[in-house]
């Protein structure tokens, strides 16, 4: 069956987008999801159930890795700054989306604030692997950005479930378990991991006990209708410690191998894979304007805050925050399994989820890095 081709493919397509990324010095994850769009409209690859659950474990474990960015004195030393661009970040494109999907478009009502809602996120998964590639682990410009794209996540997190859904019993047991389970891992996970009879065994048991916890964390959101995106980020923060760089058992570089090797790979070319060109180039006009009114919306609400606050680094950080794709892709899909927007609809906001992932990384990446001397001081 043509379909048994699909793994292969998928296992090229990793391999392909490293060798590009070192050969061009392109960020990694940006090869996946191109190397995802070109696969997917070429009709080499057909996401399988099992891709896509994956995919959906890759964007948990990157959103976990996020969250061990956060570092806690840096953030209070910041907060302001970042509770500023992350709320600003939000806004100002939710509401110039908003605008243009309702009275210029006239889309539905719940179409325009799904679309506006999705499309006003950062990319916690954008912005990791950026943080990661120019090596802002630990320094003040990698934990603002971080901690503004959390804050603008929590924005969008609570619009959609403000506008859109219900709560129920379901999502009780989801807020209550989430609870638990954050709780029980901040007072109870150094047990193992400074454990001598566990630690550092060739069995991973540290590891494995990450992805328990992060499976239960996904699970309890699926059945209470809502996403583990937030809660995973705050575990990532609560483990932060153990999982700094400087921790004996390398747990963070350990975790990163087995997640960059595979499972993020996954996350970002299976999302790459399922924008349609054709659906995109047939609603060109309005890809575009859609497109280019949520990056006007970003680059004003950042790019105003950090021009004062963080004159040096002002249009990286603005570049960075202006990326869009996983909270976005969460929420299109919602809104398509709910009928709240079209598959026509979802294509466009696809698109122009994945399109924001990859221009302002590539721009900001090229012209605005900070180097190496710029981090010394």
């Amino acid at each position: 069956m043509i379909s048994d081709i699909y793994p292969v493919v998928l296992a090229v397509l990793i391999v392909l987008a490293s060798i590009i990324s070192i050969k061009w010095s392109i960020s990694i994850s940006i090869v996946e999801i191109i190397l995802g769009i070109i696969a997917g409209n070429l009709g080499l690859l057909e996401p399988e159930s099992w891709m896509i659950y994956v995919a959906s474990i890759g964007g948990m474990v990157l959103t976990f890795l996020a969250g061990t960015e956060v570092n806690p004195k840096l953030m209070k030393d910041n907060l302001k700054e970042c509770l500023m661009i992350g709320v600003a970040s939000f806004l100002i494109s939710f509401v110039l989306v908003f605008i243009v999907c309702e009275y210029m478009l006239l889309w539905p009502l719940t179409s325009s604030l799904l679309v506006a809602t999705a499309l006003s996120e950062t990319s916690i998964a954008i912005v990791y692997s950026i943080i990661i590639d120019k090596e802002l682990s630990g320094k003040k410009i990698g934990t603002i950005l971080m901690g503004s794209t959390f804050v603008t996540n929590i924005c969008t997190a609570f619009a959609l479930s403000a506008l859109f859904m219900k709560p129920t019993l379901e999502t009780l047991v989801f807020v209550i378990a989430s609870i638990i389970i954050l709780v029980f891992s901040y007072k109870y996970s150094d047990i193992l991991f400074e454990s001598q009879t566990f630690s550092m065994t060739s069995n991973q048991l540290e590891l494995k006990y990450i992805f328990l916890l992060l499976v239960l964390l996904i699970f309890f959101a699926t059945l209470g209708g809502g996403q583990a995106l937030l809660p995973v980020f705050i575990l990532g923060a609560i483990l932060s410690k153990p999982f700094s760089h400087t921790n004996k058992n390398n747990m963070l570089k350990r975790l990163q191998t087995v997640a960059f090797t595979v499972i993020t790979p996954i996350f970002f070319i299976v999302n790459g894979s399922k924008v349609s060109i054709p659906v995109i180039i047939g609603a060109l006009g309005v890809f575009l304007l859609i497109f280019v009114v949520r990056q006007i919306g970003k680059f004003i609400g950042v790019y105003t805050i950090v021009k004062t606050s963080l004159s040096k680094y002002h249009m990286y950080i603005t570049m960075v925050m202006s990326t869009g794709l996983t909270f976005g892709l969460v929420a299109a899909s919602y809104g398509l399994n709910n009928n709240i927007i079209s598959s026509h609809v979802y294509s466009i906001l696809t698109g122009v989820l994945v399109l924001s992932a990859i221009i302002p990384s590539i721009i900001g990446n090229k012209y605005f890095a900070p180097t190496e001397e710029d981090l010394k001081e």
